[in-house]
């Protein structure tokens, strides 16, 4: 019953979150043609809530980027598309014509694919909503700067939370990590290298998580930059994105390691016998670190748990081993720095919290 009530929570808290953006809109729409309308003294202000809507549209952390591109999109296809019409008339041809100098003028001046995509859209919007001879650019380019304006205000003062999305990328990156780690050391101490091949292969499809967690980290550092009300997230965001580009690396490390891992266990490489037992440490530290950023803690625990095994790395591991389980034994001392760096260790501490290998082996 618990576990049934919680799935329902979440999934009523997931479907509040995905309302967000509809409230946003509609709120947007309607106060941009409000202004443009009764307070601007325009007629008809329709670029006014267009605008709003397409700038709530695009992604946080690209937001004040896009808004600037959508008014001078808007412009440009605004301005072209006034002063063609108004000499050639409408119809098929004319709109053709408008669509390909406004959109060739927006490229020419060095524009995005944004800027490209607004001048065509308002110069057909132009060309087929208002007679021939109708000029009016700079009103319909005051709606579109309105509009855009309150989107930014629209997202300023009613945001979500951007904790949520970051937690929730972020555990996920995280979670990879563990797993992988965790598989592996489950790969070695068993002999099977068919099971390493597998989780090198899991492994390197988690790019699209780093890449969601980072557009999260974007969006959610945006919010808290803009938005009053979210100002006390900055501090926990900030942790999360010192932490991403160190937990990027860290994959990237465990992929070599992975795939070192099956080479040696194909070539019958000696397995040191501490090996499994770190890499399952190691994936306990990278669960601290989850669980510790998500609640908004400083990562002291994970911190501790992974000098410790950065500290155990130093003995016995490399005696008698094979080329590739010595680049094993090298890519779990680089995952450790990783995770230290992440969990807000300079480059230098981190470093000097790894003691030099020894070889040979020790008692246990």
């Amino acid at each position: 019953m618990n576990r049934f009530a919680e799935e329902a929570m979440e999934g009523w808290s997931r479907l509040l979150r995905s309302l967000v953006p509809v409230f946003q809109c509609s709120i947007a729409a309607g106060v941009a043609w409000f202004i443009a309308f009764h307070v601007v003294g325009h007629e008809r202000p329709f670029f006014a809530p267009i605008a709003a809507v397409i700038s709530l549209g695009v992604s946080f952390g690209e937001r004040l980027r896009r808004m600037a591109e959508l008014v001078i999109g808007v412009s440009v296809g605004i301005l072209v598309g006034d002063l063609l019409i108004a000499v050639i008339g409408s119809g098929s041809w004319q709109v053709s014509l408008v669509v390909v100098l406004a959109m060739s003028l927006a490229i020419l001046l060095n524009g995005g694919t944004v800027i490209a995509m607004q001048a065509g859209s308002s110069a057909v919007l132009i060309a087929t909503l208002l007679p021939p001879g109708v000029v009016g650019g700079f009103d319909r380019f005051i709606d579109a700067l309105v509009g855009g304006l309150v989107g930014l205000l629209v997202a300023a003062t009613l945001p979500a939370d951007p904790l949520v999305v970051v937690h929730q990328k972020g555990r996920v990156v995280l979670g990879v990590l563990a797993d992988a780690l965790r598989s592996i050391s489950v790969a070695v101490s068993i002999n099977d290298p068919d099971r390493a091949a597998a989780v090198l292969s899991a492994a390197r499809e988690s790019q699209d998580a780093i890449d969601e967690f980072d557009s999260a980290m974007k969006a959610g550092a945006e919010i808290a930059k803009i938005s009053p009300i979210r100002w006390s997230r900055r501090k926990a965001i900030s942790r999360y994105q010192r932490a991403a580009e160190r937990l990027d690396h860290a994959l990237r490390n465990t992929r070599v390691l992975a795939r070192r891992a099956e080479g040696a266990l194909r070539d019958g490489e000696r397995v040191p016998e501490r090996l499994p037992i770190l890499l399952e440490q190691l994936a306990g530290a990278v669960v601290l670190l989850r669980d510790e950023l998500s609640s908004g803690q400083e990562p002291l625990q994970a911190r501790a748990a992974t000098k410790r095994v950065a500290e155990l790395s130093a003995t016995e591991l490399t005696g008698g081993s094979g080329f590739s389980m010595r680049v094993v034994v090298a890519q779990l001392r680089s995952i450790c720095v990783d995770l230290l760096q992440a969990s807000g260790l300079s480059r230098a501490e981190s470093v000097e919290a790894l003691p030099p290998l020894r070889s040979g082996r020790v008692d246990e």
